[in-house]
């Protein structure tokens, strides 16, 4: 009785076919999550976005200017409010009058608005109902015609 142990010569030959059963069952399981995310991606909340607008300012002695600048520092029209609190005790003098007054902010746009967002917090505090932010008009197009 004999027994063949040994590799013969015809099999030693390696292997040059891939299997793609695996790449393919792979594929089919990203094409159905694809197929079945697109339309949830699509198929968003419809809102409408509002539109570039420009609005004249009509400014009254009543209103509040507080700019922000680079450094996130505030000012009340000119004068330079140290602390939060500080601008929130000012803010409360100001939030019983009748008619309150709106209070208009000014950011400068290279700032990182931390400053903007404390004295939006400082209004709420105060009580104020009005909030104005001042904006630079979009630049017009002129064509020479």
């Amino acid at each position: 009785m004999a027994m063949n142990v040994g590799a013969s010569d015809d099999e030693d030959e390696a292997i040059s076919t891939i299997n793609t059963t695996p790449l393919v069952d792979v594929m089919l399981v990203l094409l159905i999550i694809f197929l079945i995310t697109v339309p949830v991606v699509r198929n968003s909340i419809p809102v409408q976005l509002p539109k570039e607008r420009n609005e004249i300012r009509q400014t009254t002695p009543e209103d509040i200017t507080i700019s922000v600048d680079t450094e996130d520092r505030i000012y009340w029209n000119d004068l330079n409010i140290p602390t939060t609190n500080a601008l929130v005790d000012r803010l409360k003098k100001i939030a019983v009058l009748v008619p309150q007054p709106k209070v208009q902010i000014r950011g400068d746009s290279r700032g990182i608005y931390e400053g903007v967002g404390r004295v939006i917090y400082a209004c709420q505090r105060a009580g104020i109902a009005k909030i104005a932010f001042v904006l630079e008009p979009p630049a017009r197009n002129v064509s020479g015609g």
